[in-house]
């Protein structure tokens, strides 16, 4: 069978878009994980598929680059909203269903609003905060972030004491710029490697910071892939709605490959 795929990447997060409203595509960890090898696949941080769901535009479906299917993956929501868009489901405001509930989009030309989950609560700890923000994030304040070492550390903590026995969590490192200007880095569970951005830990640098310093909305942040906005209410102390992830979302090239 010859699948077409689609390549699309939010601030350098790349991801393996499918058109799966036929519902024909054959899901595997092992046929994932190899369309997702940078060395021996097409190469990207995941792949998503797009699906028909009864009273949305569209299902989003997402897998890690492992293969295994993985939590909410926002800058993977913003391709998909811009996929979706391409397709000519919707003109320029979306809602669509993935794996942690419902999901309202915006399209313009330049950027993607990525309506998030709400998060209902900032817990914080001697050096680190963590939150769910669609996916598990943990998150600690550095001086320089050029100099930090992200896998190492990330690994320590992904697979630690703490969160390995509870499924592992997504962690990053954020330095402030100035008032509500963060740069953030990530190691992005699943891919098991620092992404060039990941949408759901920007997020919840945003809100970690927020807590801290107090800064009114939207934040912009800097990542290897380009910059970010999150905009969001607090609605009563430690939790937040109206969150939304905006930036850039853009098709790369696409083909076919054979199963």
């Amino acid at each position: 069978m010859k699948i077409t795929f689609y390549k699309y990447q939010g601030t350098g997060n790349d991801f393996i878009m499918i058109d799966d409203r036929s519902a024909l595509f054959p899901v595997s960890k092992e046929l994932i994980g190899s369309l997702c090898h940078r060395r021996f696949g097409i190469g990207a941080d995941g792949l998503i598929l797009l699906q028909n769901a009864e009273g949305y535009d569209f299902r989003m479906v997402y897998f890690n680059a492992d293969g295994g299917e993985g939590s909410m993956c926002g800058n993977g929501g913003r391709c998909a909203v811009r996929f979706a868009h391409d397709l000519g489901l919707f003109s320029t405001n979306t809602s669509f269903i993935a794996v942690d509930g419902p999901h309202e989009g915006v399209a313009s030309i330049e950027k993607i609003r990525l309506k998030m989950s709400p998060v209902n609560s900032v817990e914080q700890y001697a050096g680190y905060d963590f939150m769910n923000t669609g996916s598990p994030h943990y998150i600690t304040y550095v001086d320089d972030i050029k100099d930090v070492d992200v896998v190492g550390i990330g690994k320590e903590v992904r697979y630690g004491s703490v969160y390995g026995p509870l499924g592992g969590t997504n962690v990053n490192f954020v330095e402030i710029l100035k008032d509500n200007h963060l740069s953030v880095r990530t190691y992005e569970r699943g891919v098991e490697d620092e992404t060039y951005s990941c949408g759901t830990g920007v997020t919840a640098a945003v809100l970690s910071a927020y807590a801290h310093e107090g800064w009114d909305s939207p934040v912009t942040v800097e990542t290897l892939g380009g910059t970010l906005e999150v905009a969001y209410a607090e609605t009563t102390p430690g939790k937040f709605d109206d969150i939304f992830l905006i930036g850039p979302a853009v098709k790369v090239y696409e083909g076919t490959f054979e199963v």
